[in-house]
């Protein structure tokens, strides 16, 4: 908000009495009373004012018995008053007790107290009455030469004002200004003064810009913004002018105020497409993430560096500066990391790719030492950007493989996990890395702390260890991890307290305390200076997961077991063969009979049992069809899920470029003075609105053109009978909703105070109370009113307008409005996440809604495509596991708000099989972490639903 718009007084605490005033004793106590009582009942009068009461009688009493006293609060109060009481009859012209009034303006105009002047000429800013502005016209210019800079600052702000909306007043003001600018010392005068010269007078203030080049780096901020501003607009204007300003464009980037680097920065980047250019900007806008300390501050500014990446020419020197952005992972941060990341790993090249390695493993290493609520997930996307960048540069792979299988033995199970997918996707993609992983993958086996990372990691070691000295070292591991001999008797001995100690084949018994030292002496130890371990840690670790109850990685042990001994066979001798068969069928049936003696806190399962004997029966028939089941397919089905990822990726980037635009030969010409403004809306004239329409009318057809034009967002907001018209365009923008309101007076009656009342339902808030205007016979004028969003939920806008009819002696007049819905789809996008962060969301989010699927639609997967358009989810399930006929579907979706919050859904619907004319039945759950976006999200498809149906009935 400029200083012109802002408010030239503070509103003192007016609290809204519900009991109605007695205008006499108003104005008894406005005669009579002592000064605290002329200021309650003068609250009284101005509340009563906004509440549409005019009080003309009330007038004259506060000219003669308030306005002469001296005191401040009065004084101020007086203000608001003047601002808000009617200054005209019924017939439009002005008041004669306004004469008195504007002495009193004078009077103020002239006093010794520079608070007072100040505040008045403020106040002068917000008069509309050229009659009461003219006589003071020549005390307004005195206050230029005021003492004080607080008095000529504002008397340059009423001057600028003044000229603006009454030029025949002071038709002399640009002269008068620039005269005041090049005496003036105080900053704040200057930015004022120079702000008028920028609006009234272009030339003059590129005068004093020009004969002050070299000393705007020792001017103010807010002096710099203003010069910053005009350069921009003049450079725009005449391009020429360019190489004569865009120096001072660069002084400026080393500005001592952030907000000035900033807006330079965005400048020259405007002004010129030189490499120096480009990389100064991004430098600037790198340094200020950097420094400033405000996240929101940071994430615009990232913001600006990631569309600045958008240009071609412009990522190529972006990408000379990714050791720059990666400064910027020193903030706490999560969203400001996640998007440094993502801009660095877009960035990155052959040439820098090492150092950014370098700097991503010092990061890992930091995590290890720092504990906060969000280290986990930063270490997780550390994994992530570790494993793009392996994957885009197959070179660096080697060195990022052991940093990264360090994690296997993290207590964050997420960022373990990521880490698995990406050894998993390394080890098929590049045959070269498979001894390095088998190696380090072996070497933290031991490490490993969770049953889910377990399972991965064998799953990995059965699939890729294919030469013999490979299996025999997986087989080693397994049994360290499982412990020798048979299961049930081990657990057995270490329930009876025989076995103290337990690690893969070496054990201590617990039966006598006499110690044979190493000279061959006899010694003997105490059980106080002794530390014996619990049961659970003298358990292996994979043998614990069984103890647990956990026997679903004892059947993906089994599988694993299996490939390694239908791959071993073929390599080696029979006897070397059937000595290992032996100890793998030992394993495996020891798991069998350790789950159903009864010893773990739940028994093996029936599948995972009936999984390990089938296990068994492979490896003693060894018939072919299931070697190959266990040898190719297992591998071929990953390289097919690898292949419809990357195919999603390659889609989903090419949905992000822009599209390149192709004219045809038979194309209209689009003429400059027809296109639409920077925000793709047209403007207000009909006569550019009609003919855009008949451009493209031809190609698009009538119907397309309609959906696409501002037409649809339109709302009604009266009756077209109604004395007063009104309809509203409706324009969603973020986090701030526009409303333009039309409003047209159908009586031949002048409307007074025609006032916009609007309120809100839901997380809307009202920015500002649109002011009342004057509406003449079938006259019509455009009222603004801007309301805040501040979370995704559906809210509404209602209101009505008031009026006085000239003339009329009876009460206020009202329209009441129809309700303006805003929609939640304005502000969810689709949006992507992996499996396993889907289900720590489905488990964390509290709020569940349950929608049950009433619809005409006889097809599944029609179904799901209708849902996930009128929903703007994006269905995380592989569209070929959607694939086929069947009489079930389930399906995952998420989306994300612009203001971060998450969405979930799952689809589970089904429909007889053999029944094709039946509709689909089924259920849609959605979850969230806020009731808002679980419920409004169920009345969108609700809505939907009931709109499905109204079609088809039609």
């Amino acid at each position: 908000m400029t200083a012109i718009e802002q408010p030239c007084y503070t509103l003192i605490n007016m609290p809204s009495d519900s009991e109605p005033y007695n205008e006499m004793q108003l104005k008894i106590d406005l005669e009579k009373g002592d000064t605290k009582t002329k200021i309650e009942a003068l609250k009284k009068v101005i509340n009563m004012i906004l509440a549409g009461e005019r009080m003309p009688s009330v007038l004259m009493t506060i000219i003669r018995f308030v306005l002469p006293l001296q005191d401040h609060t009065i004084k101020k109060m007086l203000l608001i008053f003047w601002e808000i009481v009617p200054k005209t009859s019924a017939d439009g012209k002005l008041l004669q007790e306004m004469i008195l009034v504007c002495d009193a303006y004078r009077k103020d105009l002239q006093h010794p107290n520079e608070f007072l002047r100040g505040s008045t000429l403020r106040f002068l800013c917000k008069l509309k009455e050229p009659e009461l502005l003219e006589p003071l016209m020549p005390t307004i210019r005195a206050c230029l030469e005021h003492r004080h800079s607080y008095v000529r600052r504002n008397a340059v702000l009423a001057i600028f004002t003044i000229y603006k909306n009454f030029e025949f007043l002071i038709p002399d003001a640009p002269e008068l200004i620039a005269t005041l600018l090049l005496g003036e010392k105080d900053m704040s005068c200057k930015r004022n003064a120079f702000l008028m010269l920028l609006h009234a007078d272009q030339d003059r203030a590129l005068s004093y810009l020009a004969s002050c080049l070299d000393q705007v780096n020792t001017f103010g901020d807010i002096l710099q913004l203003v010069i910053v501003e005009l350069i921009y607009k003049v450079c725009h204007a005449n391009p020429s002018e360019r190489s004569r300003f865009i120096r001072c464009i660069y002084n400026l980037l080393n500005s001592s105020s952030p907000a000035v680097r900033y807006e330079a920065a965005g400048t020259l980047i405007t002004l010129s497409n030189a490499p120096t250019a480009i990389r100064a900007a991004a430098s600037c806008y790198i340094e200020l993430i950097v420094k400033e300390s405000d996240n929101n501050v940071k994430l615009i500014v990232l913001d600006r560096l990631i569309a600045l990446r958008e240009h071609p020419a412009h990522e190529r020197v972006l990408q000379e500066l990714v050791m720059d952005i990666l400064r910027v992972l020193s903030s706490p941060d999560l969203e400001v990391r996640k998007k440094t990341l993502a801009l660095a790993l877009d960035l990155v090249s052959s040439r820098n790719i090492e150092e950014m390695v370098l700097v991503l493993k010092k990061e890992v290493s930091k995590t290890h030492d720092v504990e906060h609520e969000d280290t986990g997930k930063y270490r997780q996307l550390l994994v992530r950007t570790l494993h793009s960048c392996s994957i885009k540069f197959p070179d660096v792979a080697t060195t990022i493989i052991p940093v990264l299988i360090e994690f296997l033995s993290d207590t964050n199970e997420l960022a373990s996990a990521d880490v698995l997918i990406f050894v998993r996707e390394a080890i098929q993609k590049f045959e070269t890395l498979q001894p390095l992983v088998i190696e380090k993958l072996l070497e933290s086996f031991n490490e490993i702390k969770s049953s889910k990372i377990h399972r991965a990691a064998l799953w990995i070691l059965g699939e890729y260890a294919v030469n013999t000295s490979d299996i025999e070292a997986v087989l080693k591991a397994i049994t360290f991890t499982l412990g020798e001999g048979s299961l049930l008797e081990a657990e057995q001995r270490l329930n009876s307290g025989e076995v103290v100690e337990e690690t893969g084949a070496n054990t201590t018994t617990q039966g006598s305390n006499t110690l044979v030292t190493s000279d061959g002496t006899y010694a003997t130890q105490s059980a106080f200076n002794t530390t014996q371990k619990s049961k659970k840690d003298s358990r292996p670790p994979l043998r614990q997961y069984f103890m647990d109850g956990d026997f679903f990685i004892g059947a993906a042990l089994g599988t694993t077991l299996t490939k390694l001994a239908l791959r071993y066979g073929v390599a080696v001798s029979a006897a070397k063969k059937n000595q290992f068969d032996a100890k793998v069928m030992l394993i495996m049936a020891g798991i069998i009979h350790l789950g159903k003696s009864g010893l773990p806190t739940k028994a093996i399962t029936n599948d995972d049992s009936d999984h390990l004997l089938f296990c068994l029966r492979v490896l003693s028939e060894r018939t072919e069809k299931i070697i190959n089941i266990f040898s190719k397919q297992c591998r071929g089905a990953l390289n097919d899920m690898l292949t419809a990822k990357e195919i999603e990726e390659v889609s989903t980037q090419k949905a992000k470029e822009k599209p390149n635009h192709k004219i045809q030969a038979d194309d209209p010409i689009s003429f400059m003075q027809l296109q639409p403004d920077k925000s793709g809306e047209l403007g207000e004239n009909v006569f550019e609105s009609s003919l855009s329409q008949a451009l493209v009318g031809g190609r698009t057809g009538g119907n397309e053109l309609v959906s696409n034009s501002k037409l649809n967002k339109v709302t009604q907001l009266t009756g077209f009978s109604d004395p007063v018209y009104a309809e509203a365009y409706v324009h969603v923008n973020q986090y701030d909703i526009v409303l333009d309101v039309l409003i047209v007076n159908q009586t031949n009656d002048t409307l007074q105070n025609c006032t916009l009342e609007i309120a809100t339902l839901g997380d809307l808030k009202l920015v500002e109370k649109p002011q009342p205007v004057v509406l003449a016979p079938k006259d019509f004028c455009n009222i603004k009113a801007n309301v805040k969003v501040a979370s995704t939920e559906n809210g509404i806008i209602f209101g009505n307008i008031v009026y006085d009819v000239t003339g009329a002696a009876s009460d206020r007049n009202v329209v009441v409005l129809n309700d303006i819905h805003i929609d939640i789809m304005d502000y969810i996008v689709p949006a992507s996440c992996t499996d396993t962060e889907f289900r720590s969301m489905w488990a964390e989010f509290e709020w569940e809604n349950k929608v049950s699927v009433v619809t005409s639609i006889t097809d599944l997967s029609e179904f799901l495509k209708h849902l996930v358009t009128s929903t703007n989810m994006k269905c995380l399930t592989p569209e070929k596991a959607l694939s086929g006929q069947c009489g079930f579907m389930a399906a995952n979706m998420y989306a994300k708000s612009i203001f971060g919050e998450d969405a979930l859904a799952n689809l589970s619907i089904e429909k007889p099989y053999n029944k094709p004319e039946s509709t689909v039945t089924g259920h849609i759950r959605i979850r969230a972490k806020s009731q808002g976006m679980a419920l409004s999200l169920g009345d969108q498809i609700t809505q939907w639903q009931k709109g499905q149906s109204k079609v088809v009935a039609a």
